[in-house]
């Protein structure tokens, strides 16, 4: 499968992406982003509410690596009074030290009541000067798409939402319309029936997926692994995380596991229609 995604705007960005919200929210996320990006990562999913570009900034420069191997995303947090779009992304820029970020997201409709189509003229903006390469949303549900679409000369090329088994059934209506227009959705919270709510009713079917899969591949296959699998397979934009350089280097060795099949991906999404939980 490819390791590259392809936006509607002409761009591609890697399958999958180190997160550093949740357990880094707040936090210095320097050793972290050094140890995902040591171990392989090279698309850095940051936020101007998460507290920590300035670190996220550090580590990037710390690896050494050249900016045109990176794939870097920050997210639009709440305006201040009198503050643009272009004046936030700036602020953002100067604490990752970067001249660009490759995607840049609206991260919360509800920080911009009555306010979303000014805001997404803005956003426009900012990617029509260079200083976002492509421009998208977060949190984003079929409503606010609606609104943003409303007046958009450039659609959104990413929609990144809690997406897992146990959503994917409400979720359905906002993936439709992402598919619609070419929106690339983007996941975060993917492990959560494994990580957040275990017992559910896909554990079986993950069980059952992962004895296939080991037999197939001939080499361990991990529950999370699944899970990411079926996300991939799905066309979805993977955003996850880990302190363990194991773990890191197994999330992006999802890429070598066998696909599921489509009784399988079935599977995965019937089970998980037979419980609702949101983990944010």
């Amino acid at each position: 499968m490819a390791s590259f995604i392809h936006l509607n705007d002409g761009n591609q960005l890697p399958w999958i992406a180190f997160g550093t919200g949740t357990a880094l929210y707040g936090r210095d996320a320097t050793e972290s982003v050094q140890r995902a990006l040591d171990n392989g990562f090279t698309h850095i999913d940051t936020a101007q509410r998460y507290g920590n570009e300035e670190s996220v900034g550090r580590a990037i420069k710390l690896s050494g690596k050249s900016r045109e191997e990176l794939y870097v995303t920050t997210k639009l947090g709440k305006l201040e009074p009198g503050e643009t779009v272009r004046d936030a992304l700036l602020t953002s820029l100067r604490k990752l030290n970067l001249e660009y970020v490759d995607s840049y997201l609206v991260h919360n409709p509800a920080h911009h009541q009555g306010r979303l189509r000014q805001v997404w003229k803005q956003m426009e903006e900012v990617r029509r000067e260079g200083l976002a390469r492509s421009i998208g949303v977060s949190n984003f549900y079929v409503q606010h798409l609606e609104e943003v679409l409303s007046v958009a000369t450039i659609i959104p090329a990413v929609n990144q939402i809690e997406l897992h088994a146990y959503v994917w059934k409400d979720a359905k209506p906002t993936i439709a319309l992402d598919n619609e227009h070419d929106i690339v959705t983007s996941s975060y919270g993917g492990l959560s029936p494994i990580v957040r709510f275990p017992g559910g009713p896909v554990d079986a079917a993950i069980k059952q997926i992962r004895a296939r899969l080991e037999e197939t591949r001939g080499a361990p296959v991990s529950d999370g692994q699944v899970l990411i699998k079926w996300l991939k397979q799905n066309g979805v934009l993977v955003v996850t995380t880990s302190s363990k350089a194991e773990r890191i280097r197994e999330y992006l060795d999802t890429i070598n596991v066998p696909d599921l099949t489509e009784d399988e991906m079935r599977l995965i999404e019937t089970k998980g229609a037979e419980l609702h939980r949101k983990a944010f």
